[in-house]
């Protein structure tokens, strides 16, 4: 930059106006290096308010899963961000109750119980053998049509609630009537022991076919 030094031919004015522009200069370059600066303090304020998984610490708690009866936030591939949660607390409800039932199954079968008459086809067999041969002895192929027609009816269900019909996610109406009268707390409770119970089943039948197919030796598959 030139002197600011005054000289007799300088008019005030002018040094005023060069005055001016150095500190024009010199703010547009302290606002260009702020601008390159890393925002490491900002970061650091929105990943300590971000809440953790109570069941993967390492990772955010999907929000959408809030309110949920037995939600721990577990959602590791954040299924939540992008298919409706009542939904996906339907299908983890029906894949849950069915592993109740299949694990049930499963395991009297190898403790010897048998639905009299047995087919000729499927004597002596194992519940780890069975399948193949329920599929060629047609038992499979019938239960098939059945589960079919119950889809159809649950997809009936599933599209009223996702509509607003106010049906709670795998709300079927089948209680039996344990639940009138009881207080808000108390079906609370039974709602997150039965979520509990579905989790579960569905390691333990996933458990119990692997040890069996394993050992292929009776229950307890040792």
């Amino acid at each position: 930059f030139p002197s600011l030094t005054p000289h007799k031919s300088t008019p005030i004015n002018l040094i005023s106006t060069m005055t001016m522009m150095k500190l024009a200069v010199i703010a547009s370059l302290a606002g260009s290096a702020t601008a390159f600066a890393p925002a490491q303090s900002a970061t650091r304020t929105v990943t300590s308010l971000a809440e953790k998984s109570a069941a993967l610490p390492f990772l955010d708690s999907p929000p959408n899963c809030d309110g949920y009866v037995g939600n721990v936030g577990f959602d590791p591939f954040r299924f939540s961000d992008f298919a409706p949660v009542d939904f996906l607390r339907e299908a983890e409800l029906k894949h849950g109750r069915i592993c109740m039932m299949a694990w049930l199954g499963y395991v009297s079968v190898d403790c010897g119980l048998r639905v009299l008459p047995v087919p000729e086809a499927l004597e002596g067999l194992t519940a780890a053998t069975a399948h193949d041969a329920s599929v060629q002895q047609g038992g499979l192929s019938q239960m098939f049509l059945w589960f079919s027609l119950l889809e159809v009816i649950d997809f009936i269900a599933i599209r009223q609630m996702l509509e607003g019909s106010g049906r709670a996610p795998g709300d079927f109406g089948l209680d039996g009537g344990l639940l009138v009268g009881k207080s808000a707390e108390y079906i609370e409770d039974m709602k997150l022991k039965e979520i509990t119970h579905c989790r579960l089943a569905m390691m333990a039948f996933s458990g119990v076919v692997t040890q069996s197919v394993l050992t292929q030796g009776p229950f307890p598959y040792v």
